[in-house]
């Protein structure tokens, strides 16, 4: 398996296919790299490079007690675009990884990327706060941790189905995706899972945002359970420099499986302006 070590001595597996101009994706919370499947075949085979990595205390990297938080996870990314010399290239995060894509610019800037997608992502801030009173409760948050601590395995069986929208009149459930979900978050450390919580929910991305520069797409379903988008896709469209919200109406949080023929013909479009 393809690996770089960071400076602390952590192994962050990575994904690295096909030829041409490179997109990098960050995954979402609890999951991998095979989260992109859909969307790393579908662009290799239309001649781009495709790398997609496993977070630190995610999927087939090492399992740290340390350095889960966000600062670290944008490090670990440089890392990764320093060690594999990529330039210009399209950074795609979904969820978690949206907040990963928007803090490594914010920290590590745009030298090494030419345009950045956000899709369903976490930005500006999930958490509710006096500054941002459309967030959601900390109470959600703790629910969360609550159910990773207590029976991981089930809560991840059973946060798929909202995951996906897979509880909406009229969707049409998939228990294999489902499974992948659910095989995906139990590849992952419990603690490094559980330390992620706070900082996809508690840490706010507004002045990352600002600092984007390079043109940049944002995805968001309407329906999205996870990551509702009044407080995140419309906000963050509102605060990067130059970007475009695309609204997908009725789509989950999960569309990148869900409805991978639009995200994909999206990017697609999104690479070749």
């Amino acid at each position: 398996m393809s690996k770089i070590v960071t400076k602390d001595g952590t192994e962050i597996f990575y994904k690295d296919w096909g030829h041409g101009a490179p997109v990098v994706f960050s995954h979402g919370w609890p999951l991998t790299a095979d989260a992109w499947d859909a969307q790393m075949l579908f662009l290799a085979s239309k001649g781009y490079r495709v790398i997609a990595h496993d977070r630190r205390g995610h999927g087939r990297s090492s399992q740290p007690w340390d350095g889960n938080d966000m600062d670290t996870y944008a490090d670990d990314l440089a890392a990764l675009l320093d060690q594999l010399n990529i330039e210009g290239a399209m950074l795609v995060g979904h969820s978690t990884g949206g907040g990963e894509v928007a803090h490594y610019i914010g920290r590590h800037g745009t030298k090494r990327v030419a345009k950045a997608v956000l899709i369903g992502a976490v930005p500006p801030l999930m958490l509710r706060t006096e500054g941002n009173p459309g967030g959601l409760p900390i109470d959600v948050f703790d629910g969360i941790r609550g159910g990773v601590v207590k029976d991981r395995s089930q809560f991840y069986k059973d946060l798929a189905v909202p995951f996906f929208g897979f509880n909406r009149e009229g969707s049409k459930p998939s228990q294999g995706v489902i499974d992948s979900f659910w095989a995906q978050g139990m590849q992952g450390s419990i603690k490094g899972q559980y330390d992620c919580i706070k900082q996809f929910s508690e840490v706010d991305y507004t002045e990352d945002l600002k600092k984007i520069s390079v043109p940049t797409l944002i995805l968001h379903g309407d329906d999205d359970q996870i990551v509702p988008i009044d407080d995140s896709g419309r906000l963050s469209a509102k605060i990067v420099p130059n970007a475009t919200l695309k609204v997908y109406p009725g789509s989950p949080h999960g569309m990148c499986q869900t409805e991978a023929d639009k995200v994909n013909a999206d990017l697609l479009a999104f690479l070749e302006q």
